[in-house]
Order: structure tokens, then C-alpha cells, then sequence
């Protein structure tokens, strides 16, 4: 088996290094195991260590663990094994996004190898199982999904996220709102689906699983900077009446992706969206639009099936099956 790289993080010097020994008897030969005393120290841990899996206490000062790995996992998708003298924050952990929850033992079994040889395999398989998915994810990068919506869009829009599973490019959404209320439904979406949701402030890098919602009161397009992805908001004129526009997201994404997005058109009213989209996809990206039966108003969808901008038509009730074949 080929080494990895551990974090051990706990409070208790005696337990931390009892973990850092016992675990490099069991782990392969070439690992390393590293530790951290709590959680801002793990934090500079992590970036310095890099580790491919960090073994984490629940009760700790300054911050408890399974908080940390609440606040972690957004930014950085950390492999963990939750270790707690109590059953009782197995869920909370797992709902953290532990990869695994063990049990503290007791001083006897501590001073035998079968606690250290089972801790080491889960950390082992967490590290590995994480570096299948961060493969796929890596395939995601330079890849978008980019969304435009008006009348009914707010219910379609949280209907398709919450059909959608991880790993997916990130994702762009321009939805015609009052600002206070963007505000509002980025929060709402947040806490109904798998990715990370927020309204776009500008300068945020565009990283897979994590959605951007325009600001009501600006246009937000997708510059390509040194390589990545990067979302500005900007203040200007309406354009097809609306600040902020679809069809100024979209030709930003026509410029910046090309052939490696996908745009989506939902129900609105009047025309925005529509030029945008046939740009992505005179640009390469694959386009789908909501179908008549199932939109509010048909106005956007038709506008852009008209001109040829739609390359396939879809029920709400698809869109999300849709969106996942074309980006894997």
C-alpha cells in the first residue's frame, strides 16, 4: 500500500502522541503522521502539512471539533475521522461531513494494537476514497454550468439544485430579484442543497460544488484569470431591461469557457438570455432550455428555441438528469 499523510489533532498531549505512535505501526510504511494540539492550530496544519486524512477530537478549547470541521469542509473538502469518547456526536459529526466516527477506548484497549490497526485501515480507506472523488472533482475545474431564469425561475431553480449531486463544476445563476431578496435566496438555497450557495459579492474564484447567485441590483459575468475562473459584479445600465442581465452572464461564459460550459434557460418573461445562449453555443457549450408545458411563462425559453440558441428542450421535471449527463 502507498503512504499517506495524517493529522492527528486533540487537546490531551498524552493521547496525541499515543494516536502519532500507534498509528504509524499500522499505517504503511512510507506515511507520516503529523499532530495539532486543536483547531487553529490544525488549521496551519493543513495548509502546511497537506494531509490526506485528518484524525479529529470532538471536545477541545477555543473550538470544538465537529464546529471546525463545519466551518472546514466548505473551503476544503478534508478527509476526517471523528474520535469522541460519546456516542452521542456520531450524527452531528457524520452531518459535519466526517467521512468516519470512531469511539474513544478505554485505557486497556488503548495499550493493545486492535484499536490502532482499526483507526489506521478507516483513515487509510477515507484518504483514498477521498482522492477518487477529488479526481473527479479535479475533472470539474475548468468546466461551468451557467443558469438564467426570470418569473417562476426562484422554485425552479431550488428544484433542479436539489436534484443535482456532487462532483459538478461550479455553478453561475443570474435570476431577475429585487437585491434584498438575492440576498435572501441564496441563503434559502444554501440550506436545501448539497452545494454551497451565495450571492456573489465579486472577485470569488469559481470552484466546483459551490454556486454564485447575482447580486439583484448588478450584472455578474465570468472573467478567466491566471488559469481559473473568477466572478465580477458590476454596476451598469439595464440591459433587456434587467440589472442583472442573462444575457450578459452568458456572453461572458461564451468568452470565458467556451465549449467546456453548459447554459441553462428557464421560465420568464421577454427575450434576456436568449443572444447570450446562442453565443455559448455558437462558442461549443451544450444548451438546454425548459419546456413549454413546464414554465411559468415561456417567454426566455422560447425567445432562445426560436433563434436556435436551445439544443435540447426539457421538462422541469428532467432539467437536473439533463445538466448531470452533459458535465460527466
Amino acid at each position: 500500500m502507498i503512504g499517506i499523510r495524517v493529522l492527528v489533532v486533540d487537546d490531551s498531549m498524552v493521547f496525541r502522541e499515543a494516536l502519532v505512535k500507534g498509528l504509524s505501526q499500522y499505517l504503511p510504511k512510507d506515511s507520516l503522521v503529523e499532530r495539532a494540539k486543536d483547531s487553529f492550530e490544525a488549521r496551519d496544519k493543513i495548509l502546511e502539512f497537506e494531509p490526506d486524512v485528518m484524525i479529529l477530537d470532538v471536545e477541545m478549547p477555543r473550538m470544538d471539533g465537529i464546529e471546525f470541521l463545519r466551518r472546514l469542509i466548505i473551503q476544503y473538502p478534508q478527509p476526517t475521522v471523528v474520535l469522541s469518547g460519546s456516542e452521542r456526536y456520531r450524527e452531528s459529526a457524520m452531518n459535519a461531513g466526517a467521512k468516519d466516527f470512531m469511539i474513544k477506548p478505554d485505557g486497556m484497549l488503548l495499550r493493545t494494537g486492535q484499536f490502532f490497526a482499526e483507526l489506521a485501515q478507516r483513515a487509510y480507506n477515507a484518504a483514498k476514497s477521498q482522492q477518487s472523488t477529488q479526481a473527479a472533482m479535479n475533472r470539474t475545474t475548468k468546466r461551468l454550468i451557467a443558469i438564467g431564469a426570470s418569473t417562476g425561475g426562484t422554485e425552479a431553480i431550488a428544484k433542479i439544485l436539489g436534484g443535482l449531486t456532487l462532483p459538478l463544476p461550479g455553478i453561475v445563476i443570474v435570476q431577475h430579484i429585487p437585491p434584498l431578496f438575492s440576498t435572501l435566496f441564496a441563503e434559502r438555497l444554501n440550506t436545501t442543497c448539497c452545494m454551497k450557495v451565495k450571492e456573489a459579492k465579486g472577485g470569488e474564484q469559481v470552484l466546483p460544488g459551490c454556486v454564485f447567485i447575482a447580486p439583484g441590483d448588478k450584472h455578474m459575468v465570468v472573467k478567466k484569470v491566471a488559469g481559473n475562473l473568477q466572478i465580477n459584479c458590476i454596476t451598469g445600465e439595464r440591459v433587456n431591461g434587467h440589472c442583472p442581465s442573462v444575457d450578459v452572464l452568458f456572453d461572458s461564459v461564451a468568452e470565458a469557457v467556451g465549449d467546456g460550459a453548459v447554459g441553462v434557460i428557464l421560465t420568464g418573461m421577454g427575450n434576456d438570455g436568449a443572444k447570450g445562449l446562442l453565443k455559448m453555443r455558437q462558442s461549443g457549450a451544450k444548451t438546454l432550455g425548459q419546456n413549454e408545458a413546464s414554465s411559468v411563462v415561456y417567454g426566455m425559453p422560447r425567445a432562445a428555441y426560436e433563434i436556435g440558441a436551445v439544443e435540447r428542450q426539457l421538462p422541469l421535471t428532467s432539467m437536473a438528469i439533463g445538466i448531470t449527463s452533459l458535465v460527466r
